[in-house]
């Protein structure tokens, strides 16, 4: 285990040469051998996700070694209805620092995120099917991001910076039995909701999504003060000294705080005055409170067929006359929104905010 964790304090090093990029999506398959067995040098990215070192025992268990630390932001990023699991690994002797709200991590962290299907979404603790596993690695000019897709055997998972296509089958939460076209990003394309002023930048684990509780081995504790515990993180004082997000899941709570966090954790990324869609004038921040800002009676920027027959992008208490639900409702190319990431419409998430727009006055 060593020999795989504290490789990652060694000198940060991309083979951007060895690892080229290409924009097309294909079929992958990676039940072949593909690579030789690796050593962990330190020189990221690696061939191999098990070469990092992140878990012990049957790589597909996820079980997380010391170092790796889970977290879980109150929110979820819809994928098709994957479900995740999350873990983030920090240098040794380093930590993250919380400034203004901001977290700002050290070089070194490697944020893991595993996205995965239940062969039955009635029983989420059965067998499952792991698609994917995306690394992003604080590296010494920034965050890079690299994609690892799961053999069929569920015994390795290889670097495909070229993303790739897979049809996954599963059963539902009514019982249907669903087929989905699956797609892994390929690593340029991260960049499209992974981008903060031009940069790469993390989506999920900014404060107001952590600063919540989560269930550890040692008992529930806020996750943020989990951090500080474990010496990884400073500059937390509270958790009512920062700002938080709730689970938009939650029916339990109020409407307008739920349509405000689906915006934030699915939309904000892009629709922020630092995202790439800052042009727009559409900001879906979860505290953002100027009604023309969150696009009501607001005529979109440039839009084109993304409006289709509508004129603003919310009107008051009429959904089905507003853009934004029409958008997230289509999966056709120039409509769909968000552009990446699903493959499928979010019908929950559609009706929440169809919920919220019809409630307003």
């Amino acid at each position: 285990m060593k020999n795989s964790i504290w490789g990652f304090n060694l000198v940060i090093a991309l083979l951007f040469a060895t690892f080229a990029c290409k924009q097309e999506v294909s079929e992958v398959s990676v039940d072949e051998p593909a690579l030789s067995k690796e050593v962990a040098s330190g020189v990221f990215p690696y061939g191999r996700l098990s070469t990092y070192g992140f878990f012990t025992g049957e790589l597909r268990a996820l079980n997380p070694v010391e170092e790796v630390i889970p977290y879980k932001p109150a929110s979820s990023l819809f994928t098709d209805y994957a479900m995740k699991s999350r873990f983030v690994f920090f240098p040794e002797g380093k930590k993250a620092v919380l400034t203004s709200n901001e977290l700002d991590f050290p070089q070194g962290t490697i944020l893991i995120k595993n996205f995965y299907y239940p062969e039955d979404f009635r029983k989420p603790e059965g067998k499952r099917r792991i698609i994917e596993t995306r690394l992003m690695i604080h590296e010494e000019n920034g965050w890079g991001a690299y994609p690892y897709i799961w053999n069929e055997s569920q015994t390795e998972a290889i670097l495909k910076v070229v993303g790739g296509q897979m049809e996954v089958s599963f059963t539902d939460y009514s019982g249907k039995d669903q087929v989905i076209n699956y797609i892994v990003p390929n690593k340029n394309q991260c960049k499209t909701c992974h981008n903060k002023n031009e940069s790469l930048a993390p989506i999920g684990v900014k404060v107001q999504h952590l600063n919540n509780e989560l269930e550890f081995k040692s008992g529930k504790e806020n996750q943020l003060a989990h951090w500080t515990k474990l010496g990884k993180l400073e500059g937390f004082e509270s958790e009512s000294a920062h700002p938080a997000m709730i689970n938009y899941e939650d029916s339990s709570l109020p409407l307008d705080d739920r349509a405000m966090a689906y915006l934030d954790i699915n939309c904000s990324h892009c629709h922020s005055a630092v995202g790439p869609a800052s042009t727009s004038g559409l900001f879906l921040t979860y505290d953002q409170t100027d009604p023309l800002k969150l696009g009501v009676n607001k005529i979109p920027v440039a839009a084109g067929n993304g409006a289709g027959s509508f004129d603003f992008d919310i009107v008051p208490g009429k959904a089905d006359a507003s853009i934004l639900p029409f958008r997230m409702n289509s999966t056709e190319v120039g409509i769909a929104m968000p552009e990446l990431g699903r493959t499928t419409v979010h019908k929950e998430g559609v009706q929440l905010i169809k919920d919220w727009i019809n409630g307003m006055k």
